[in-house]
Formats: C-alpha cells, sequence, structure tokens
C-alpha cells in the first residue's frame, strides 16, 4: 500500500453518466492554471474503443490533455476493457484479474513526478472491480479522501445523500460535493432548488456548481472550455485542504 507522496482526492460519483470525467478534468486544468504540477489517473475505464490492439482510454486522454502531462497511458490507465459494463464484468469477459497492486503501483510512481493527483474513479464507491471489491476500496487502498460529482437533475438529492452518509461509515472522508449540469436546457425547478437543499440536510460542503458547457467532447477529445469551468470551482478549493501556492 503506498504512502501518499502527493496530495490528492478520489473522485467518485452518484452515478455514472453525471460528468466525473468533466470534474476531474476541470480541477486538472485549474491546477494546471495557478502553476500547480498535477498528475491524472483513471485507473480502470470500461467501454474503450480498439485500435488494432490498443484500448482507447477516453476518459484517461481527456484528463492527460486538461493536466497536460505526458505520462505513460499504462500508468494513467492501467486497465482498459472493451465493453462498458462494470469492471469485474468486463475483466472476467476478456479474462482477466484486475489487480489493486498493479493499480497502487501506478499511482506510487504518479505520485511521485506530481504535486497533486487527481484519480477518477468508475461508476459510484459500490461499483464492483472484482467479486469482494469496490470502488471504494481502490479509494481506500490508495489514501485518498473523496469528492463526490452529482448531477443537478431530479432524484439527485436521495443517491447524493446516501453516496455521502455510506462513504462516512465506510470511514471515507468526503472533502465536498460538485453538483453538475450536464444537459443543454434551462434548469428545471428541482435542478434550481437541490443544490441548497442538499446544504440544509448535510454538512458536506459544495465545492461548486458546473453549469453544461456546449463544445466539449470527452469521447472525441475536445476539451472546449473545460478550463474555463475550473473558475466554478475556485470558491470550494480551500476545503480540499491542499497548499495552493506554486
Amino acid at each position: 500500500m503506498p504512502d501518499a507522496m502527493a496530495q490528492g482526492f478520489f473522485i467518485t460519483g452518484t452515478d455514472t453518466g453525471v460528468g466525473k470525467t468533466v470534474v476531474s478534468a476541470a480541477f486538472a486544468a485549474l491546477f494546471k492554471k495557478r502553476g500547480l504540477d498535477v498528475g491524472v489517473m483513471k485507473p480502470i475505464q470500461t467501454g474503450c474503443a480498439s485500435r488494432g490492439n490498443d484500448r482507447i482510454a477516453s476518459d484517461a486522454r481527456f484528463l492527460m490533455r486538461a493536466a497536460e502531462v505526458d505520462d505513460a497511458l499504462d500508468r494513467v490507465c492501467p486497465y482498459r476493457f472493451k465493453d462498458p459494463v462494470a469492471p469485474w464484468v468486463a475483466a472476467e469477459r476478456e479474462g482477466v484479474a484486475i489487480e489493486l497492486d498493479r493499480i497502487a503501483s501506478a499511482y506510487e510512481f504518479l505520485s511521485s513526478r506530481h504535486r497533486i493527483m487527481v484519480v477518477e474513479g468508475i461508476g459510484g464507491l459500490l461499483t464492483p472491480i472484482t467479486p469482494t471489491l469496490a470502488a471504494m476500496d481502490l479509494a481506500r487502498l490508495l489514501k485518498l479522501p473523496l469528492v463526490v460529482v452529482a448531477s443537478t437533475r431530479l432524484g439527485t438529492l436521495n443517491h447524493t445523500l446516501l453516496t455521502v452518509r455510506w462513504a462516512h461509515q465506510a470511514g471515507a472522508r468526503v472533502l465536498g460535493v460538485v453538483f453538475n449540469h450536464p444537459i443543454r436546457s434551462a434548469p428545471s425547478l428541482a435542478e434550481k432548488t437541490n443544490p441548497e437543499v442538499f446544504s440544509r440536510l448535510s454538512s458536506v460542503p459544495i465545492l461548486g456548481m458546473l453549469p453544461f458547457t456546449a463544445g466539449m467532447s470527452v469521447e472525441r477529445g475536445r476539451l472546449g472550455r473545460v478550463r474555463g469551468l475550473g473558475d466554478h470551482l475556485n470558491e470550494g478549493l480551500h476545503h480540499l485542504g491542499i497548499e495552493l501556492n506554486p
């Protein structure tokens, strides 16, 4: 189990598709903009397109572009699977056993090279990685506190409160929540009020609220205005407990 050489955090979500990659990239770009040496990691990615014998990890490549790093993809994303299913299922279908020691070794190397590490998880905290381990166990192995990404849509109060409360019960430290508005539409009443209601029901701080941003595509590697999204996270940075001076 590696000792933390860099400051950092593990970004999880209340569900898949809530914007973890965009939020992770926004944090990485913001740290880079502040002149800080930031490293990124997406330990496991499923649903990877194939190019010859290679697997295209779009999430990992998006993070690398946002952070402007040239680390080896095999360290940034040690496990890349074809099928868009839970890691345990994807690995089993390919006859591969996911070894957390391999992920820990890659993290240890990257954290020795960078001052801050932004690690994006897969799915939510209970997404199965092996028959006996979930994403939460990966965050625990890397000794990283959590940042939770939630959608603003109707239903998010239940999903977000469940995630935060379960994380606390599991002994994890939750640094805060980022609410993401992932679609191009005027916000509904629920989307307008959900963050405020969450604040009234939980002591976990809101680190920021990201608006929908056109021209961005994780799958196509289009950063768009992801660097501008970091501005929406500025006010919550003090909750991270990270030394932000270059």
